[in-house]
């Protein structure tokens, strides 16, 4: 078997020569207009945006800072400006059922214009109807009915008082009551008088008064009657005059939206109950005018819920706080008199009603965090309108009177963006989802390395530099944001669409030119900004590297140790992850065939951890334990590891302990390791290859370059590599070094410097290999078992068996 050759320093990183750059200075270049490695979720928009039938929302999903959200916006407004404007939404009072207001729609522009009409007609009617009543004319007709009822009453009386003195007696008329007493000489008679009157004489009298009783019920009944009928009069003749005073003005209304029947409709139910409560335009006193602002004239204003009057296009709204209120409107109250109180006007529209005619964007996260805002949703896009209701209602939490507006229509796309986790979650567990979103933009975080992928980048690059007014970049500094950029792709034949990474490097480069008095920004100036950004960031790597120092981690970088290897793992902080090496142990013994994982034993190992432990098991299995059991009882763990352990890229550095552990081989400890290996002994790739011999280089460097140390990785991760500047350089000069491993036979062969040795025809491995070794110590095992298996049975009955 031919040992790998450590790679050399032209495969460790991919420069970019600034010669490949389409410009000297990103001031040169022309603006980038195209959309960057993603055209497969721009067709995916077109699709969506451009069917309109129900269910054809759009949900945009991606990983975050691809531009994701700018680019949807970018596209949304450059289709909305190609559409008409969407129609404007009023609210106003129903006269019939005070608690349900009426929707009105009207053409964009003359939501407005028609609110500013009902203000004039407001103002208008404060001034006509006061005036119609205080005309000559009116007072003339008013105190006409009232001249005809007094001489209706008038009559009566006299006809009363002629009938009471006919009978002895006289009709007194005293503050609203009239009373009989008896006269004589047409004058009333005195207590004195009555009381010398003979019984008979009494007698008659009271008869008289009874019979005047009963006339006078009839006069009063007559009386009430005739009184009635001048204040129906005096209503009619007030309506009459009323509508005189306002129907010209209603009327020019009517004619001037007489292609509105709603409005048509709305303005006779108005003017009928204007002229029913026409004393609300009616000021205390003469010359005063009544205040248009009291509530009582509120059920008379027009709430201009949606106004785009000043719009271009449909409209686009992006909600970034999406309440279930700030999604479907609410209802707001008002303290009136010790309680609180609402009406039309006080309903304020939701972001459905500001995008309705056009394109509504939402971080999907945001709105199932939101209670109810993921149902809301749902609902209004189900049944294509708008219904205000307050979550106060839907829970039933009090029972306070409140209004019900119509709902109102709807027409819009909706656009969800989010994680390509919350579209498949969404997906499989609510069955209303994918029936309103039918179709996903699935946005790509990496872009295909080719010439003509290398020149728009750096048209992007320009692009932004100038938008946001930055310095110039010479082409080696692009050429640096680039390589940057196949950095964060973890891929030489990628590069990476984290645009919002990007951006920031190009910021802060920016910055850093600045600082330095540079006219252009440099590539020295993008290496600082990038060295700045993990100096902010590395407070614990600085930490734990001290710890490697001072030898509280335990760890070698120098001479051997059979059963131990160096493994590698990455820490991730989010912003910032470093690799660090971890010491794998291994013990073995006569057993079972079990493979103890201690992380897993006492829960710090996670499934896919365990998975590789399963997997190295049955490796060991298939090649050393064909004709024998596997008699074997290992543990395997990492030291001073004290947080979860999650993945199988330890799984070469574990069974290249666990053979170590068998063939009682020592392993240089100079070396560390990194790779997945499968039940074929192939070493399979590993992601944070880069962090993971960048953290060994950097313990290696802190306790001392020796020119032996290096890394084993798994082949198939050489187009993954782009090191730091400092670990190439090293490898130039042949003080660490990094080997390319393909199995499992060449990595044990470079960490303890012995032939692995190859199987012959009938499974024997070459004496003195390392495989030879496992072979004969697993076969002992074997033999030990089966010896202490006869020895029990012996123990058992006393016979051979």
């Amino acid at each position: 078997m031919n040992r790998p050759e450590p790679l050399k320093p032209e495969q460790l990183y991919q420069r970019i020569d600034p010669a490949r750059i389409p410009f000297r200075r990103s001031d040169e270049a022309e603006a980038f207009a195209g959309v960057l490695g993603q055209q497969r979720a721009m067709r995916a928009m077109h699709t969506a945006l451009g069917i309109h039938q129900e269910g054809y929302n759009l949900f945009v999903c991606g990983p975050t800072g691809v531009g994701k959200h700018s680019l949807v916006l970018q596209h949304l407004r450059q289709r909305a400006a190609a559409m008409p404007r969407a129609d404007d939404w009023l609210y106003v009072a129903n006269f019939d059922e005070t608690g349900r207001p009426r929707a009105i729609r009207l053409p964009a522009g003359e939501g407005r214009r028609f609110r500013d009409s009902m203000n004039k007609l407001l103002d208008d009617l404060a001034a006509a109807i006061p005036a119609a009543f205080a005309s000559e004319q009116y007072q003339r007709r008013v105190q006409a009915l009232r001249d005809a009822e007094q001489a209706k009453v008038d009559k009566a009386f006299d006809a009363l008082s002629r009938e009471a003195a006919e009978a002895g007696m006289i009709a007194v008329h005293e503050e609203d009551q009239i009373t009989f007493v008896p006269a004589r000489d047409g004058q009333p008679m005195t207590d004195e008088d009555y009381n010398r009157l003979s019984d008979a004489e009494k007698e008659r009298i009271d008869q008289a008064v009874k019979t005047l009783q009963g006339r006078l019920q009839d006069f009063l009944r007559q009386r009430q009657q005739w009184h009635n009928a001048m204040h129906d009069a005096l209503a009619e003749l007030n309506r009459e005059v009323g509508m005189f005073a306002v129907a010209h003005l209603f009327e020019e209304r009517r004619e001037r939206y007489r292609d509105h029947p709603d409005i048509v409709q709305y303005l006779k139910a108005m003017e009928a109950d204007v002229i029913d409560n026409m004393s609300l335009f009616l000021p205390e006193n003469p010359g005063e005018r009544v205040d248009l602002d009291a509530p009582p004239f509120r059920a008379y204003r027009v709430n201009l819920l949606v106004d785009h009057a000043e719009s271009e296009g449909a409209p686009v709204e992006h909600e970034t706080f999406p309440l279930h209120q700030h999604l479907v409107g609410r209802v707001e109250y008002q303290p009136q008199m010790g309680v609180l109180v609402t009406d039309h006007t006080l309903v304020r529209p939701g972001a459905l009603h500001r995008a309705n005619g056009g394109f509504l964007i939402l971080d999907v996260l945001k709105v199932l965090q939101q209670p109810n805002a993921w149902e809301s949703l749902k609902r209004a896009l189900s049944t294509r309108c708008i219904t205000i209701q307050s979550l106060a209602e839907i829970y039933n939490l009090f029972s306070t009177v409140t209004l019900e507006p119509e709902p109102i229509p709807l027409d819009v796309k909706v656009v969800l963006i989010g994680e390509r986790s919350h579209y498949y979650q969404l997906l499989q567990a609510d069955p209303e989802f994918g029936k309103l979103f039918k179709i996903a933009a699935d946005f790509d975080d990496e872009l295909a390395r080719s010439a003509d992928s290398l020149h728009d980048y750096a048209g992007l690059i320009a692009t932004l530099i100038r938008r946001y007014d930055l310095r110039p970049f010479a082409d080696d500094g692009v050429a640096r944001v680039l390589e940057y950029s196949i950095r964060e792709a973890e891929d030489v034949t990628k590069f990476s669409l984290h645009l919002q990474a990007v951006t920031d490097l190009l910021r802060e480069a920016d910055f850093w030119a600045g600082e330095a008095g540079a006219e252009t920004v440099q590539r020295e100036h993008v290496q600082q900004a990038i060295d700045e950004q993990v100096a902010r960031q590395d407070r614990y790597y600085r930490k734990q590297l001290e710890e490697f120092r001072r030898g509280t981690l335990l760890l070698d970088t120098a001479g051997e140790a059979v059963a131990t290897v160096n493994g590698l793992f990455v820490i991730d902080l989010g912003h910032f992850s470093f690799g660090q090496p971890a010491r794998i142990t291994a013990t073995a013994r006569l057993g079972d065939g079990d493979v103890l994982d201690i992380e897993r034993e006492v829960e710090l190992g996670g499934a896919i951890h365990s998975k590789g432990v399963y997997i190295l098991t049955a490796f060991m299995a298939s090649r050393y334990a064909r004709n024998c059991p596997l008699s074997l009882s290992a543990t395997l763990v990492f030291e001073q590891s004290y947080s979860h352990v999650e993945g199988d890229s330890a799984s070469v550095g574990e069974l290249c302990a666990l053979l170590s552990a068998l063939a009682e081989v020592p392993v240089r400890q100079s070396l560390a390791v990194t790779g997945s290996v499968n039940q074929h002994g192939q070493v399979q790739p590993i992601g944070g290859v880069n962090e993971k011999i960048e953290g060994f280089y950097d313990v290696c460097r802190e306790k001392g370059l020796t020119g032996d140390q290096g890394v084993l990785i798994p082949a198939c991760n050489i187009d993954n590599l782009m090191l730091r500047q400092d670990v190439v350089d090293a490898v130039a000069a042949g003080r660490f070094h990094i080997w390319p491993v393909r199995t499992i036979d060449e990595a044990i062969e470079l960490l303890t410097g012995q032939p692995a040795g190859e199987p012959d025809a009938e499974g024997h491995f070459p004496p003195g290999t390392v495989n030879a070794r496992v072979d004969e110590r697993l076969r002992r095992f074997a033999e030990l078992r089966h010896e202490f298996g006869k020895g029990e049975e012996h123990d058992g009955d006393g016979k051979d068996h």
